[in-house]
């Protein structure tokens, strides 16, 4: 197995990068990388020798400042400062995982050589990365455009000896790693503290990884489903393919074709229906989850253009002879992507909390919450209520961020994306639907057992005899506050070997 990702021009995909981070590969620039980004500083440096006119960024100040022209003795300063004055995060930490990401998606933007960074900086951010020192980032401080300032100034922080870091599991004044690892700071150049700040990849980290969780969690979502028409005594109809290649929408059909294979060879599902029909929260599994699906794959796309782009601004373009300001750190097609991607993790939560209600409600020959001696018993009332409260606040996390804007830099600024609230709120969401498919789980589980003898289908008996080892039957009331606590770590370390 390779251990070494080399970082350069070739495409990235989000699989390429969950192998990456989960096979723990360190970094390298590629040869083709390094003159990119050497040819790049070169080309800003002999520009900065032969022209005195102000440049955005490189010789001026920000924002609204920009036609404030700075000196050349002062560019370092400048740039120092920026970094400096820019990390105004607050708030909760951001996860460990994502600021890997982030350093990640830096590494690789700034290998283009549009950027015209030192060699000498990138090559410190990827120390950072092969180290695991993890530079301390807050979730609340971006707009969303120009790019997320504060949480990169606080990834940038490290680089000139400044901020703090999480290293070996704890938080440590930069200034002791530099030390510990015999390190002097980075002195910035004309451009690098912009370059570094400017660009998209608070919101692109935090993406890809609900994107890599929201793809398990779709396939679970149908898994879990599919135990819950067990036992819930459902019909196959709804899941024929004949309904679904007249309205051949992607997702819905292979979500049917899921359940169909989750279902082959069961006893339950092949048992005399009474009903003619179930409730769509059964019967519409494929048209619903399909429809996350399709939803999913959208992002899935925008995010793949996002991590092989160049986000920074101004962007130096050698061959045109040419430094151009512009707004590729305008988050916009980020919100509205994370947006549409907190709705379809919210619907698949919202479905999922209804088969529960409907599996605890005494109906098909189950017991009232699924309990004997209901009464003495409250058997699984409660965790429904806690499955809905979650589906209602998806509901109001969902509300889009990317139709709000607000006015900042003396009106320089007058129109941002706030993607970086997006982001934050798309992943609340993830890590709720965890939550109430978990508990659908533990319902869905029990109210199989209530159809004994009978037995489902090969793979899901295997997984059901895996998850009693952790979450035994409920006989009589326990606190079933564990038992979704094992359910959600039990969902966590469940390994997938193929999504389709």
């Amino acid at each position: 197995m390779n251990d070494i990702h080399y970082i350069s021009t070739d495409v990235l995909s989000i699989e390429d990068i969950q192998e990456i981070i989960f096979q723990h590969k360190i970094l390298e620039l590629s040869e083709e990388a390094r003159v990119n980004i050497q040819k790049c500083r070169d080309y800003l440096d002999a520009k900065m020798e032969a022209n005195e006119t102000p440049i955005y960024g490189i010789n001026t100040g920000f924002g609204s400042l920009c036609n404030v022209k700075i000196s050349n003795e002062n560019l370092s300063k400048l740039q120092e400062n920026l970094v400096k004055s820019h990390a105004c995060g607050t708030g909760e930490e951001v996860p460990s995982e994502i600021v890997k990401l982030m350093l990640l998606l830096k590494i690789q933007s700034l290998s283009y050589g549009y950027s015209g960074v030192q060699l000498a900086t990138v090559l410190r951010l990827i120390d950072f990365y092969n180290n695991d020192i993890l530079p301390v980032i807050y979730t609340q401080g971006s707009l969303g455009a120009s790019g997320d300032l504060a949480p990169l100034a606080h990834l940038s922080l490290p680089l000139i000896g400044e901020g703090e870091v999480n290293y070996n599991g704890k938080k440590i004044a930069t200034s002791t790693i530099m030390n510990q690892f015999n390190w002097s700071p980075i002195a910035l150049q004309s451009k690098e503290g912009l370059a570094l700040l400017n660009g998209t990849q608070f919101m692109s980290a935090y993406g890809i990884y609900i994107l890599i969780k929201a793809n398990k969690y779709s396939f679970l979502a149908d898994f879990i489903g599919a135990i819950s028409l067990e036992g819930f005594d459902c019909r196959q109809d709804p899941f024929n393919e004949l309904i679904h290649f007249i309205r051949p929408h992607k997702g819905q059909i292979v979500t049917a074709n899921r359940i169909n294979k989750f279902l082959k060879g069961s006893e339950i599902i092949s048992q005399p229906k009474v009903q003619v029909q179930d409730p769509y929260s059964f019967r519409c599994i494929p048209q619903v989850h399909g429809a996350s699906k399709d939803a999913i794959d959208y992002v899935k796309k925008v995010f793949k253009t996002e991590i092989n782009s160049v986000t920074d601004n101004p962007n130096i373009f050698i061959e045109s002879d040419q430094i151009i300001s512009g707004g590729n750190f305008h988050g916009q097609p980020l919100a509205i992507a994370l947006d549409f991607l907190a709705i379809a993790l919210s619907e698949l939560g919202s479905i999922s909390e209804r088969r529960t209600y409907q599996l605890i409600s005494g109906l098909r020959n189950l017991p009232p919450f699924l309990v004997d001696n209901p009464g003495l018993n409250s058997g699984f009332m409660i965790p429904q209520y806690t499955a809905a409260s979650i589906a209602s606040q998806n509901k109001q996390l969902a509300t889009p961020a990317s139709v709000d804007s607000i006015v900042s830099s003396n009106g320089q600024e007058d129109h941002v994306s706030m993607g970086a609230n997006s982001a934050t709120k798309a992943l609340r969401i993830m890590d709720n639907l965890e939550r109430i498919l978990a508990i659908e789980l533990m319902n869905a589980s029990q109210a199989i057992e209530f159809r004994r003898p009978l037995k489902s289908s090969e793979f899901i008996e295997m997984f059901l005899k895996s998850y009693r080892e952790e979450v035994p039957l409920v006989k009589e009331d326990r606190i079933l506050h564990y038992d979704i606590q094992r359910s959600v770590a039990f969902l966590n370390s469940f390994v997938i070997e193929d999504l389709e």
